[in-house]
């Protein structure tokens, strides 16, 4: 019989009930791979595709040539940041089972790929994240009254009502890849006008097979664009195994000297190797040098949303067995370690940022809930579209304004009363 071709799908290495199994996870010794110049050529460094940069050793010591070298008030405060935002996410979470917010996507486990991120990349910077890099705005300041805000979609949204929860206007986007491409238009921009800023966007590895990814990967090729694309393997695409993503056979990296840009694999759940990842592929941008793609190897600990239960889909502490830990755990020992924290600052640390978070929600729920308080003004439904509001739409908002103001004079009917006969 003439052999036949056979269709080869993806297995998840564990599914619910079984126990979990990451042998297929290949990871390299702490500071075992090397770190080249910034302007070493993509051909050159194709191993980085292939290896895994990582910074803290199994004692959570800085080792090898990745070792940023930070002083330990910066990662005091990169724990800080990450901490308030793992508190954040979990209050935000209880609020929604609460039926206080319709919608919520937790970020946990990934803390320090927007954390450490964050805090490598310059100010000015321009950022184009995806739903789960919430620590970018920790780290940028942004007061957590505004996410809250845009969550309740109240009168203080910054997006008006428009957006889903956890969709805030700065970037994030339900529609999966399109902030690559645009973040690769803005930095060929920022190039064109000779700017030393750079432009970052994040997306996950099951979006790598959206036509985006493509498109964003050649134009930033082809054009040397300075920006950096951050693909976050975190192991799921809601229910769906990395390795249909393209994962089984090949790291996601490796993406990245198929366009001709340096791919580079990183531990995401070291915050050290992330940010000197994350530098090395700034400077390498303000250099001139060209792009970078950035595999941040991590994993979803949570479920994909509020809407997602992982429990049917893979082992239900699959997330304990993860082999590179979590994040925020291995920062605080690494300080430990170095004698500048301890598990009673933690502590301390820990009731202090989530009397913030109570505080902030409080807050919140003052410019209006799902149910009660001050509500948007619908008028408000005819803004921000146009540059000039064209007569369609100014008469429109006056119809609008004419049945509002007739409903506000007209006496509120009494409710009607069933008497008993």
């Amino acid at each position: 019989m003439a052999p036949r071709s056979r269709l080869h799908v993806p297995h998840p290495p564990a599914r619910p009930g079984q126990d979990p199994d990451f042998s297929y996870l290949e990871i390299s010794p702490a500071g075992a791979v090397n770190r080249p110049d910034i302007t070493a050529s993509a051909r050159d460094i194709e191993n980085l595709s292939l290896e895994m940069v990582r910074v803290l050793d199994d004692e959570q010591r800085a080792v090898g040539p990745w070792n940023p070298h930070l002083e330990a008030e910066e990662l005091q405060v990169g724990l800080r940041h990450m901490l308030l935002t793992r508190l954040f996410d979990d209050r935000m979470q209880k609020i929604q089972r609460q039926g206080r917010i319709s919608f919520y996507i937790k970020s946990t486990g990934e803390e320090a790929v927007a954390v450490a991120q964050g805090m490598a990349l310059q100010p000015t910077d321009m950022l184009f994240p995806s739903y789960r890099q919430q620590g970018l705005h920790v780290v940028r300041g942004r007061n957590l009254v505004d996410l809250m805000c845009q969550c309740l979609s109240n009168t203080r949204d910054m997006c008006k009502g428009r957006q889903m929860p956890i969709m805030y206007h700065w970037g994030s986007s339900g529609n999966l890849a399109t902030q690559f491409p645009q973040a690769v238009g803005w930095a060929m921009a920022a190039a064109i006008k000779g700017e030393d800023r750079i432009a970052a966007s994040w997306i996950g590895e099951g979006s790598s097979a959206e036509a985006d990814f493509h498109h964003a990967m050649t134009f930033a090729a082809v054009y040397q664009a300075p920006v950096i694309l951050n693909l976050v393997n975190n192991q799921y695409a809601i229910s769906t195994f990395q390795g249909f993503a393209g994962g089984e056979h090949r790291t996601f990296a490796q993406c990245g000297p198929g366009y001709g840009m340096p791919g580079i694999r990183v531990d995401g759940n070291d915050f050290l190797a992330v940010y000197a990842v994350t530098q090395w592929a700034a400077q390498r941008a303000r250099a001139s040098a060209g792009p970078t793609l950035i595999e941040q190897v991590t994993y979803r600990a949570g479920a994909h949303s509020t809407s997602d239960d992982p429990s049917r889909y893979r082992p239900k502490e699959e997330w304990r067995a993860w082999p590179l830990g979590d994040p925020v755990t291995r920062l605080k020992q690494h300080l430990i370690v170095l004698g500048e924290w301890s598990e009673e600052r933690h502590a301390r640390l820990e009731k202090e940022l989530e009397a913030h978070v109570t505080a902030c929600w409080k807050e919140a729920e003052s410019y209006g809930t799902l149910t009660g308080g001050p509500a948007l003004d619908p008028l408000t439904m005819f803004e921000d579209v146009y540059k000039q509001m064209p007569p369609s739409l100014v008469r429109q908002r006056e119809e609008l304004r004419a049945l509002q103001s007739a409903a506000a004079k007209e006496p509120h009917s009494a409710p009607s009363v069933a008497k008993k006969g």
